[in-house]
């Protein structure tokens, strides 16, 4: 049964992850992509302990009770140091990548990272809840790791924006902040009906129809970024390209 359950809450992940790649016109090599995805796993433990200290400092040994606490707990206990944590680690793996020189790159790497982070927080999900995994895993199937894939695709569309195209601050700071803030959007909603039921029913709503909304938003982030690099380079040259890269500079944001 532990291997039903472990396949049920991985089996999202690798859905969302065969959808990014079929949609790179130049696949990635695979170690590079397996390799984000294990750093994404990786950076687990270290997030939860921040989540922790955080916690700690806003609430001491409880859970939030009102609100305003759990949109605190939304946003500076969820939402910023995940985020905050894939963005470092995902500068760490392009900087010295030589692999990184589409504008869809950004985001198939970004979104290796962040449901390497989602599959390990699923399976913590899933077998947290052993007399209800079955639902559990559907509701988290179809919003929460969906919702991991929708804030790295955001992060990486900006990322590569900020490296190719635009290195004002303005999309400098959009890197982190428009993630963090859809985390936190995302987390406050889901948060409320632990407080209050009946807002909590209203905010599953509101919930699922923002989840649609920030789908198409990031659906047409990556056409855009397919569409750049499509037109910024002949097909056929562009494919000679990614297929002979050498490793050079990249820009640094951090």
């Amino acid at each position: 049964m532990i291997l039903v359950m472990i396949t049920a809450s991985v089996l999202p992940s690798v859905l969302l992850l065969l959808y990014i790649w079929k949609k790179d016109p130049v696949p990635e090599p695979f170690w590079w992509l397996f390799r984000s995805f294990t750093c994404g796993v990786l950076i687990c433990s270290f997030v939860a302990a921040i989540e922790n200290i955080v916690k700690t400092m806003l609430f001491g040994s409880g859970e939030p009770t009102t609100l305003l606490g759990t949109t605190l707990m939304a946003f500076l206990v969820a939402a910023l140091p995940e985020e905050g944590c894939k963005l470092i680690t995902l500068h760490g793996l392009l900087k010295k990548n030589p692999y990184f020189d589409e504008h869809i790159d950004g985001i198939v790497y970004a979104v290796c990272v962040g449901l390497g982070f989602a599959t390990v927080e699923n399976i913590a999900y899933v077998l947290g809840e052993p007399d209800n995994w079955m639902g559990v895993a559907i509701s988290r199937a179809l919003l929460a790791v969906p919702a991991h894939y929708a804030f790295a695709v955001v992060m990486g569309y900006y990322y590569s924006v900020y490296h190719f195209v635009d290195r004002s601050k303005a999309v400098r700071m959009r890197i982190l902040l428009i993630p963090v803030l859809l985390h936190g959007i995302y987390d406050a909603l889901a948060f409320s009906g632990t407080v209050n039921p009946v807002i909590g029913g209203m905010a599953f709503f509101v919930l699922v129809f923002f989840c649609i909304k920030m789908h198409k938003y990031c659906d047409r982030q990556i056409l855009a970024q397919i569409k750049r690099d499509m037109d910024g380079v002949p097909l056929t040259a562009w494919r000679e390209k990614a297929g002979s890269t050498t490793e050079g500079e990249h820009s640094s944001f951090l």
